[in-house]
């Protein structure tokens, strides 16, 4: 790509491509191209001027050669770049404001006062008609009283403070649609899918392979725990599929041959032969998208509130302009009343705090699925987490694998490595990744595997049955015996790490034991999290008691239980709800899922299982757990800022009515005044919390 440089300081560039402007698309095929070169650490593209601003860490000419090999065209890149970015909206609402704002100044400075008179009263049809329907419905509601003020404007001649307000009006519609389709936007690239690969069923084998090669009449095998990547008819297999993502409703759906699944939907029990009708790239971000706007999930309780007080006092405006009126006789004063409504700002700042915080959160790599989840972070007293993989690091590693029977500790770790390498958790994760590491290289050697949430793996291998899981799961349930003579080896089994139990027909084959380090974040987010106002914290694993205490003692959590099942973490969170209290739940596996539910808000790890995700209603990262610190003063600076919207807007207008009715003010200073500070206070509510 030809370019130059039009201006550099210190590990930062600003280059001009060889031609006068970009497209939106160009222009994000470029940003993410830079962006995934080693070394940069932020991009800026400008489609109207063909500028690039790039900030890097070390080698210039590192950075260069990256800009001389770059190709729009490149088959991979178009892979890369999402094709909803954004950058078309903002484009497209941009030029909407530029058009209206430059329209109300042509109209202002060139229209003679005749023809601006009929182009106003023409204008103001479209408010007259929003009004009418609304009466229509036996509603008072703000288009109401937008109509009669503009209404009465026109009718008195005043055009000009009947432009005012249309203008203003047009301004804040814009912004608020522009707002909310950008942060709907944003949440809703978030929230598409993210699977990387997927088991792909060749006659009697499976290929895990990634995504994107999956073709249309393809078979695809999912199983418990994950998320269904495509479209598609089952071919076999019965499950229950959560289709919260799609419909709202978190019940799962029972399916079964001859049904039609969703991309985006997540397996709770069972698994499915898939047979593809729609590839990658298909529907599913579009379905997002209108799912989040139709769905409630979006809308906070403090929300419902201002839209409810809004139109409450829609009559009382109505009201006190008939009643200055009366009293004074005064048409002025009456319509300096009219002019002033609450309800407008009330409408308009709230939705946008809300949406901008969720757009902010997402910029912290935190995903937020509605502003009732942040409104009810805010209020939270109770924070529980899981242990392994939230409060512990996701990737746990094998340390040792104690065999019995004069078992081959290879052969045991490859045959963990095939059951485990189906479903996703950490530990299950450690499994593989060990057996990788000691190239293990293993052929699909067992019948269908069943995955029993929260206890373990069982299939048959040459006609014997093998399990893996808990303690609880291989010894209790399956009643599995240590062998003869193994007693002792079993006792001597290091017990500062966390163990996974295989047996074989019965009787225990190996212990994998695997290290789960603590997070070294993990004390000061407890210390934090306390500080910011979460009274009680709660640790919950299903790890022995002695596991459980160390990691509770280093913490610094006010409780912990230890041994518990996905049932026993939502009848906590249940009776902690039922006492009162507003709870959180943080987790990263299946068997967190049921409580994630449970809870007031359910935060998943994004490198957790699929349905944790799904089922949560806030994603953060793996990398940190700081990111809860940040959701909650993202939360408490939001509820903060719509208090604070609360006493401006009201006290602002109620000085705007008495100034008019004492006759201070004129009604179009009053209509200008309210108009502008709607914007303003809207325009604020779309700023950064932090």
């Amino acid at each position: 790509m030809k370019f130059e440089i039009k201006h550099e300081i210190h590990e930062r560039l600003r280059v001009h491509l060889d031609r006068e402007r970009i497209c939106p698309r160009e222009a994000d095929l470029l940003a993410y191209y830079l962006e995934s070169r080693p070394g940069v650490m932020a991009v800026k593209v400008y489609e109207r001027t063909a500028d690039a601003v790039i900030v890097y860490r070390g080698s210039r000419s590192a950075v260069i050669t990256a800009l001389q090999g770059y190709r729009c065209q490149d088959p991979a890149l178009e892979k890369l770049v999402p094709k909803n970015s954004g950058r078309v909206l903002n484009a497209e609402y941009q030029e909407k404001l530029v058009q209206k704002v430059g329209l109300r100044l042509l109209t202002k400075v060139f229209l003679p006062g005749p023809l601006c008179g009929v182009y106003h009263t023409l204008m103001a049809a479209k408010y007259v008609c929003r009004g009418v329907k609304c009466l229509m419905r036996r509603r008072l509601e703000v288009e109401v009283l937008d109509a009669a003020a503009i209404s009465v404007s026109i009718v008195r001649g005043d055009f000009a403070t009947a432009g005012s307000v249309m203008f203003l009006l047009g301004i804040g519609e814009l912004l608020e649609e522009w707002t909310h389709k950008k942060s709907v936007g944003d949440l809703a690239r978030s929230m598409s899918l993210n699977n990387d690969r997927v088991w792909l069923k060749t006659g009697e084998t499976e290929i895990l392979i990634p995504v994107s090669e999956v073709k249309e009449n393809d078979a695809i095998i999912v199983r418990a725990g994950t998320m269904i990547p495509l479209d598609g008819i089952v071919m076999g297999g019965e499950a229950m599929v959560n289709q919260a993502s799609l419909t709202g409703e978190s019940i799962p759906v029972r399916k079964s041959r001859d049904s039609y699944v969703y991309a985006g939907t997540a397996i709770e029990e069972g698994g499915l032969t898939i047979r593809v009708r729609k590839a990658a790239g298909s529907t599913r971000y579009e379905r997002i998208v209108r799912m989040i706007e139709d769905s409630e999930k979006l809308k906070s309780r403090i929300e419902g509130k201002a839209s409810s007080l809004a139109d409450a006092l829609v009559p009382w405006s109505l009201g006190g302009t008939a009643l200055t009126w009366l009293l004074t006789r005064n048409t002025t004063k009456a319509l300096s009343v009219l002019m002033v409504d609450f309800s407008c700002a009330l409408k308009l700042a709230m939705p946008l705090a809300v949406l901008s915080a969720i757009r902010e959160a997402s910029g912290c790599r935190i995903t937020v699925k509605g502003g009732k989840f942040m409104e009810a972070v805010a209020e939270a007293d109770t924070i529980v987490f899981d242990k392994t993989g939230t409060l512990t690091k996701a990737k746990p590693s094998v340390v040792d694998i104690v065999t019995f029977e004069n078992r081959d500790k290879d052969e045991m770790l490859r045959v963990a490595a095939c059951l485990e390498e189906h479903f996703p958790h950490s530990m299950a994760n450690a499994v593989v990744q060990e057996s990788l590491r000691r190239h293990l290289v293993h052929d699909e050697m067992h019948t269908k595997v069943e995955y029993i949430v929260a206890h373990g793996i069982a299939t048959t291998i040459d006609g014997e049955r093998v399990v893996i899981g808990s303690h609880h799961f291989v010894f209790d349930d399956e009643n599995c015996q240590i062998p003869e003579g193994g007693q002792e080896t079993f006792d001597a089994i290091p017990a500062e790490y966390s163990h996974l139990y295989m047996a074989i027909s019965g009787r225990l084959a190996a212990v994998i034991c695997i290290e789960d380090p603590l997070r070294p974040e993990a004390a000061d987010v407890v210390r934090q999290l306390r500080a910011a106002g979460l009274s009680k914290l709660v640790m919950m694993t299903g790890d022995s008691d002695r596991t459980a205490r160390a990691i509770a003692q280093r913490v610094g959590v006010d409780e912990y239980y230890s041994e518990v099942l996905p049932e026993d973490k939502a009848r906590f969170i249940e009776n902690e709800k039922a006492s009162g209290h507003r709870v959180i739940m943080i987790g990263d596996g299946i068997n967190d899922s049921p409580a994630l539910s449970a809870a007031d808000v359910g935060i998943a790890i994004s490198e957790g299982a699929e349905i944790a995700r799904e089922i949560a209603d806030i994603t953060i990262s793996a990398d940190d757990l700081r990111q809860l610190v940040t959701l909650k003063r993202l939360s408490d600076l939001l509820m903060r800022r719509i208090h604070q919207n609360y006493r401006f807007v009201i006290g602002f207008n109620l000085g705007l009515i008495l100034l008019g009715v004492g006759g201070v003010i004129t009604p179009s200073t009053s209509a200008l005044l309210h108009n502008t500070s709607t914007v303003a206070i809207s325009l604020k509510s779309m700023t950064n919390l932090v």
